[in-house]
């Protein structure tokens, strides 16, 4: 009985999925008891670490950069149904859910997880180190999205309040896939070695030598388990987002904090695995992850919205209001200064997270 136990302890990551995705059944649409929330909160943060585990497995299998490519996909996929499933639900108090998430996702990749990164890295390692040519590249789609799709709302005329018209909405998301596919294609193909870890000599690294690659089967295994995990993330997330509501407003925080809690929960997978890349000096790897993931973010969740509204109820809000724009000019151009030297030490590590503590800290209080 004894060795049963100790072998179903070793299985977590494969049983937790589908643990999730199974609660995730039974409590679909529900209202959760007190005692209900507690356990799908238990199964969601196992679901985030087999869903970390089971990303570790295929990065190694089929390498950089696609390894951090596949979990970035694969979290905003299914974070693009979180948001328009909650818009559908919510009706016209949703109407900003989509720039709250959007913009929190953001902040949460280009300072929390690239500053925690270059924290962890630079704190054991001295100095953390990266390409500047890939991660500039990046960062400039970055900009170059989150402009386009979440400043120029604010300020165009067509129709009032800080929202799109048809044919802008309908630009937007164009150019949000069309710059997406373009990075993408750089990324995964013509500048490929733009994007792998390199040693403390500046050499590429082609292969990952800390363990022997995974076989195809196992890694096929773990896709599928990392399918059933962010799905369990994500769904568990939605059943407790009610609680989360409810929890908010009797805070008295603003609406726009729900947005906030749901990106959080939503990249944690990314965050972890970002974390342990930079402890083993994989720095490179960390910033795919963060800067991919915040591309993914605007470049999958824009296009899907747009579609939406076509059928949704209620207004479209994208635009951001003067405090975060001051926070996302703020973030482009510390990061800018983070990327060009292709080091970094603790110092720019710190900066990037006080500027997400100050984002969250006027999200509560604005």
């Amino acid at each position: 009985m004894i060795t049963r136990l100790r072998a179903l302890a070793t299985q977590w990551t494969v049983l937790v999925p589908v643990l999730a995705v199974v609660l995730l059944g039974c409590t679909w649409g529900r209202e959760l008891p007190g005692v209900m929330v507690a356990v799908v909160s238990v199964v969601l943060a196992g679901s985030v670490l087999s869903a970390v585990h089971h990303a570790e497995v295929v990065a190694h299998r089929v390498g950089e950069p696609f390894g951090s490519l596949v979990l970035a996909v694969a979290v905003t996929i299914i974070e693009v149904a979180l948001i328009v499933t909650l818009m559908a639900d919510g009706g016209a108090k949703s109407s900003t859910l989509a720039r709250d998430t959007v913009f929190a996702a953001v902040m949460i990749t280009c300072n929390g997880i690239v500053g925690i990164s270059l924290l962890a890295a630079a704190l054991r390692h001295r100095v953390a180190i990266f390409q500047s040519e890939g991660t500039g590249g990046a960062l400039a789609t970055v900009a170059t999205l989150a402009t386009l799709c979440l400043v120029l709302p604010t300020f165009t005329t067509s129709k009032l309040g800080p929202e799109f018209s048809t044919s802008q909405l309908i630009f937007s998301a164009v150019s949000a896939v069309v710059l997406y596919g373009l990075f993408v294609a750089t990324q995964t193909v013509r500048h490929r070695d733009y994007f792998l870890p390199i040693t403390r000599q500046g050499v590429v690294i082609d292969a990952d030598d800390h363990a022997e690659a995974p076989t195809t089967r196992t890694a096929l295994i773990s896709l599928g388990l990392l399918g059933l995990a962010l799905i369990g993330v994500v769904g568990l997330a939605k059943g407790v987002s009610k609680t989360i509501e409810h929890g908010v407003e009797a805070a008295g925080m603003p609406q726009a904090v729900v947005g906030v809690i749901i990106a959080l929960l939503v990249l944690l997978p990314e965050t972890i695995a970002a974390l342990r890349a930079a402890r083993r000096d994989r720095v490179q790897t960390s910033l795919n992850l963060a800067l991919g993931s915040a591309m993914a973010s605007i470049g999958l969740t824009v296009p899907a919205v747009a579609i939406a509204s076509f059928w949704l109820t209620g207004p479209l809000v994208l635009g951001l209001g003067a405090t975060h724009m001051v926070l996302l000019a703020l973030t482009m151009v510390v990061s800018t200064l983070t990327v060009v030297p292709g080091r970094a030490t603790p110092l720019q590590g710190g900066v990037h997270l006080v500027i997400l503590a100050a984002y969250v800290e006027l999200a509560v209080t604005p």
